[in-house]
């Protein structure tokens, strides 16, 4: 694996100083079920991420309001965004999983691999610093940040969407995410999420709580409008 790990190295533009970091960033949580794999870097890697696509897009789009930057960060952290950068990278390939997560489900699933990329993230971080990090979510990211290049939204981007509402319709309340229910063993997760905006709420589930959190968004989205379609008629 070492080569592959020379080449993961290279596309990402950074070169680790403790190689052992990487490799426990492509660990799934079923392949080392004592200790999580991959999962503390991947909490981490989330974090940076999101402060560093917030500078980013602050200084980037001077003239935009808080709620389009909160669209534009959601869209870039989304899942699918992420998943589409993991598979760029070959991060499927470099992703260690357990002999039974391998025979159950022969390839990896999107969740597996935008956690393995977040936990990657979370890897150059510990490794450098928020410096490197910042350079090396840049890269993979410059053409996504690009003003003129098309970004997801609307029905993509339930979470957006629905702060949007919250800013616009419903007295600049935010929505608030909560894990009310996880099931099933680590490197199998299933999460359930609840949004709640004013006086309505929603759940979702999903295999990780991002994922559960976009399947809440679209559930109270729906409910809106269907107030919203109500009071019309």
């Amino acid at each position: 694996m070492s080569g592959d790990l020379e080449k993961l190295q290279t596309r990402l533009g950074y070169r680790f100083s403790d190689p052992a970091l990487l490799r426990r960033a492509l660990t799934h949580p079923s392949l080392a079920p004592e200790d999580g794999g991959n999962q503390r870097l991947e909490f981490l890697g989330d974090a940076v991420l999101g402060l560093v696509l917030a500078n980013q897009l602050y200084h980037k789009f001077p003239d935009e309001r808080e709620g389009v930057l909160a669209r534009r960060r959601a869209s870039l952290a989304s899942g699918t965004t992420l998943m589409q950068i993991a598979r760029q990278l070959e991060i499927e390939e470099l992703l260690e999983v357990s002999a039974a997560e391998a025979e159950n489900n022969p390839k990896r699933s999107n969740a597996m691999l935008e956690d393995a990329l977040e936990a990657v993230l979370g890897a150059v971080y510990l490794d450098g610093d928020l410096a490197a990090a910042e350079k090396v979510i840049a890269g993979l990211m410059t053409t996504l940040m690009d003003p003129d290049v098309a970004w997801d939204e609307g029905a993509n981007n339930p979470k957006g969407t629905l702060q949007e509402h919250a800013q616009s319709f419903a007295g600049g309340l935010r929505p608030n995410y909560t894990v009310v229910a996880t099931e099933g063993p680590d490197h199998d997760r299933r999460y359930t999420v609840e949004v709640q905006l004013g006086a309505q709420s929603a759940r979702g589930r999903g295999s990780s709580r991002k994922l559960a959190e976009v399947a809440a968004a679209r559930a109270l989205l729906e409910i809106i409008a269907q107030i919203e379609a109500d009071e019309r008629t």
